[in-house]
């Protein structure tokens, strides 16, 4: 898989999860697919127990992607989700690829912080890089 192949997979999933369209978004993962979230412990095994849950999700997502990287089966994108246009939060996706689908993926979410004053002198106060054609926003449930 290359930048470009995933990218696409990713915005197409991102532009369909949650509400009606669950079953488009969810055409990227294998039927064995696992979805990890280790902040809840929440694990969900099978594509069938993954798309139920994010048909039933009551929010309406806006995920605005800043950078994806990896190499063959390996890819991790970071970025920005909303949940009902409140403000955001930042996840890191890590996603591991069997062929053409999703064997295995982590999610991870936290709000963002100021940063400390104890490391400015370290630091460079600019804003995360993005990896071709990114960031842009993506609204859910298309």
């Amino acid at each position: 898989m290359d930048y470009e192949d995933v990218k696409a997979r990713l915005l197409r999933q991102w532009a369909h999860t949650g509400g009606p369209n669950e079953d488009i978004a969810s055409e990227l993962y294998h039927d064995d697919a696992l979805l990890e979230f280790p902040q809840s412990g929440e694990r969900f095994r099978g594509k069938s127990n993954i798309t139920g849950w994010r048909t039933e999700y009551p929010a309406r997502l806006e995920f605005e992607p800043r950078s994806i990287r990896g190499d063959g089966d390996l890819w991790v994108a970071e970025g920005l989700i909303r949940y009902d246009d409140n403000d955001p939060l930042q996840f890191v996706k890590i996603i591991q690829f069997r062929g053409e689908l999703v064997e295995r993926e982590t999610l991870y979410f936290t709000e963002p912080w100021p940063p400390d004053p104890n490391r400015a002198q370290f630091a460079e106060d600019t804003a995360l890089e993005a990896t071709p054609g990114l960031p842009l926003r993506v609204r859910g449930g298309t």
